[in-house]
């Protein structure tokens, strides 16, 4: 199974300790969870009085962790609109949000697998299909509006394997539990069991988008604005890039 940096379990950020001084606890997608890990080792170098806390989890299990009074100085979402419903419920300032990243849909299965998919259509010939949760989560909301449009949710939705965020989705073809999994591009590049065999075109899909933002509730806004500077940094942009993301913030001086 794929390892994950301190992959969040629901109620762990809730029932954790809140911030200590000195302290930054960055909420981020389970997808970021390499970029982000590292990131804040290189914030950490150029801030020695700052530790970088990072929990990692689907997008919308954050939020509402957040909405529940979680302790979180930054926020950074697979999508727009789990942001969005953050900003409505006044705990993120709108003008705080920054689009900061780019993915793109890609179906992966086994490194060993034969199989060939050239089309959405291929996935209804499939007996397992993993995705994140489609009611929910940023990747699973992503596989089933590219699905819808093709017309071929109906057929491929009994054949699907549900899975808390795009990192379970990915374990599943991993431990060969499903066939295949649609996740990200940058998911598919930290695993040696997968390969990608088809990559969604970015005219069928909406805009893959990762906004960053500070919370109101910071115990230390001053160095959670210095820490979304950093993410538009051009040492951060580096890893960024290196991990398979499109880098939409311009570069901080």
């Amino acid at each position: 199974m794929t390892s994950i940096p301190r992959l969040l379990a629901l109620g762990l950020l809730l029932t954790a300790p809140f911030a200590r001084g000195g302290e930054l606890r960055v909420a981020a997608a389970a997808s970021l969870a390499e970029s982000i890990t590292e990131i804040g080792k290189l914030y950490q170098e150029s801030h020695p009085g700052t530790t970088v806390t990072p929990v990692f989890a689907g997008s919308n299990v954050l939020a509402r962790q957040i909405e529940s009074g979680a302790p979180v100085d930054v926020f950074i979402s697979a999508d727009e609109k789990t942001m969005d419903g953050l900003v409505k419920a006044d705990h993120i300032a709108k003008e705080a949000v920054v689009p900061l990243l780019s993915n793109a849909l890609v179906v992966v299965i086994p490194t060993d697998s034969t199989k060939t998919i050239q089309s959405g259509a291929d996935l209804a010939k499939l007996d397992r299909l993993s995705i994140a949760d489609p009611a929910a989560v940023p990747a699973g909301v992503y596989a089933k509006t590219w699905l819808t449009k093709l017309n071929l949710w109906e057929q491929v939705q009994p054949k699907t394997v549900g899975a808390e965020n795009v990192r379970g989705a990915l374990a599943a073809v991993e431990a060969g539990n499903a066939d295949a999994a649609i996740v990200y591009r940058t998911d598919a590049a930290i695993s040696q069991k997968v390969k990608i065999a088809f990559t969604v075109p970015s005219n069928e899909t909406p805009a893959i988008i990762y906004p960053a933002a500070v919370c109101k509730e910071s115990h230390d806004a001053a160095e959670a604005k210095q820490f979304i500077a950093f993410l538009q940094s051009e040492k951060a942009s580096e890893v960024f890039k290196k991990r398979g993301f499109g880098v939409l913030a311009p570069a901080a001086k």
